[in-house]
């Protein structure tokens, strides 16, 4: 039985500091997923590496079976739903072995809103 992989997927930026909490984010779900749990990886839409068609191509090639990519983006703008389904259709072409599926925006999620409200609502309460 192959892993099942997880590809944090985001637009990407010119200044490489902006990929940080996405880094850290990664870094947080591999700690979470443990040791013998299937790979996570980043992908950006633009303007940094890897995009998402490599990482995919990584995972399948260190025995991914299965992968889920999370966007993470606040909502479903335009490149959640109109780039991401593309690059997702060409992936499966080229993976057609293996199950590829793709999780809503994590910002429209509920515990994660849930989870601002909470970061908001701290930072009010630090605030002079």
């Amino acid at each position: 039985m192959g892993t099942h992989g997880i590809v944090l997927f985001g637009h990407g930026a010119r200044d490489p500091r902006w990929a940080e909490p996405f880094e850290r984010l990664a870094a947080k779900l591999r700690a979470a997923r443990g040791a013998t749990a299937g790979p996570v990886s980043l992908a950006f839409l633009e303007l940094m590496t890897p995009d998402l068609p490599t990482a995919i191509a990584e995972q399948v090639a260190g025995g991914c079976v299965e992968i889920t990519v999370v966007p993470v983006f606040f909502g479903q703008g335009g490149h959640v739903r109109r780039d991401l389904p593309n690059v997702i259709d060409v992936c499966r072409a080229a993976h057609p072995g293996v199950e590829i599926r793709c999780a809503g925006a994590a910002g429209e999620d509920d515990a994660v809103l849930d989870a601002i409200v909470q970061y908001c609502l701290q930072e009010a309460g630090n605030a002079g």
